[in-house]
């Protein structure tokens, strides 16, 4: 369905895992959603980064572990192309905090574990694709709690100096899980104001999205759990 209903809008995905059977289903759920055109599927790292150098896809969907290239060494692989604008949701069946930092550092912009319900699944390629990041709620606490307890005093990076007390604000409130609304709400300001100070916070400090600032914020002793 979602190739015959396929136009310029639709967001383009390509898959990459080595069990046929969840790739299969994968694909008969993304078919159902005529915004989703899953352009390409391979069942190896190798052939997942020739296939985004090829087609330039919206988002790369790879498993962890396949042959030939893992998963996280494909992210690293196709976001060091040149000109790359494909972003990478990661899927695991695996539950462990260091493929969810191999990620992060790889540059992915989403971990999801592979049990989550198919419109979670969806959702989220949807999120990755506008540009904003995600990871596993069931991983989330635990990868704060751990840059938390793991962090020494804070020594303030001279970058911060190029924020403004009201994008510091917005990166605290961002590093508490705050959505745009939220914060919007607390700060009694618009969202489009919000998206402004996010893209500057983003923009300044040098970060891809939401999930490495708060990333930095823990690091930085910038946020507390």
């Amino acid at each position: 369905m979602a190739a015959e209903m396929n136009d310029a809008t639709a967001l383009t995905v390509m898959l990459a895992d080595d069990h046929a059977l969840f790739r299969s289903g994968l694909r008969a759920v993304l078919d159902t959603q005529p915004d989703l055109d899953c352009v390409a599927e391979v069942a190896d790292g190798r052939a997942a980064v020739a296939e985004v150098n090829r087609l330039r896809p919206d988002v790369a969907v790879l498993d962890v572990r396949m042959p030939k290239l893992d998963g996280l060494a494909a992210t690293e692989a196709i976001l060091a192309m040149p000109g790359n604008k494909t972003k990478v949701l990661v899927l695991t069946t695996y539950d462990s905090d260091d493929y969810v930092y191999r990620a992060l550092r790889a540059g992915a912009s989403g971990f999801l574990l592979k049990n989550v319900p198919p419109e979670e699944m969806i959702s989220a390629l949807r999120v990755v694709a506008r540009g904003d990041a995600l990871i596993d709620p069931s991983v989330t606490s635990r990868l704060i709690s751990r840059f938390a307890t793991s962090i020494q005093p804070p020594v303030l990076p001279p970058e911060l100096e190029r924020l403004t007390s009201r994008e510091r604000e917005v990166l605290s409130l961002i590093a508490h899980a705050r959505s745009n609304a939220e914060i919007a709400a607390e700060l009694n300001v618009g969202e489009e104001t919000v998206k402004t100070h996010v893209s500057r916070v983003l923009a300044k400090l040098g970060l891809r999205d939401r999930v490495h600032a708060v990333v930095y914020a823990y690091r930085h002793g910038l946020a507390r759990p």
